[in-house]
């Protein structure tokens, strides 16, 4: 039985969620153009690494989102989305693969994406 871990709920079957796509940023709806928001809808990066991803939790409709890497299908670690996202503010997300390490904590991996990204401010540690 395949386990992946909820932030929320803890351990669970895979069979409790649901793929959500990549985690990217969105172009503004009403300034982008079509070509714009189409790529932003059907393309994604297709490169064999880490990547991050949006899951929900089905039972409880948490959605969170999920380091793993593509080929090998380890997943590195999950996380409430606030660890990227501050409410109101606009969020820059780097390549899940730029500067995380795996084995290392996520208060050490979140403390060097915030010194490369600026720091995205105010976004609690829900790990």
């Amino acid at each position: 039985m395949k386990v992946l871990t909820c932030p929320l709920n803890g351990p669970r079957n895979i069979a409790e969620f649901t793929y959500g796509g990549q985690v990217k940023p969105m172009p503004d709806p009403r300034n982008a153009t079509d070509q714009e928001w189409a790529h932003y809808v059907f393309y994604g990066d297709n490169h064999i690494g880490v990547v991050r991803e949006w899951w929900m939790h089905t039972p409880s409709s948490y959605w969170f989102i999920v380091e793993r890497h593509n080929q090998t299908d380890e997943v590195l670690r999950t996380y409430d989305p606030a660890e990227l996202f501050d409410a109101g503010a606009e969020a820059t997300i780097e390549p899940a693969d730029r500067g995380f390490k795996a084995g290392v904590s996520a208060t050490a991996n979140r403390d060097k994406s915030d010194e490369a990204t600026g720091a995205l401010g105010g976004g609690g540690d829900a790990s």
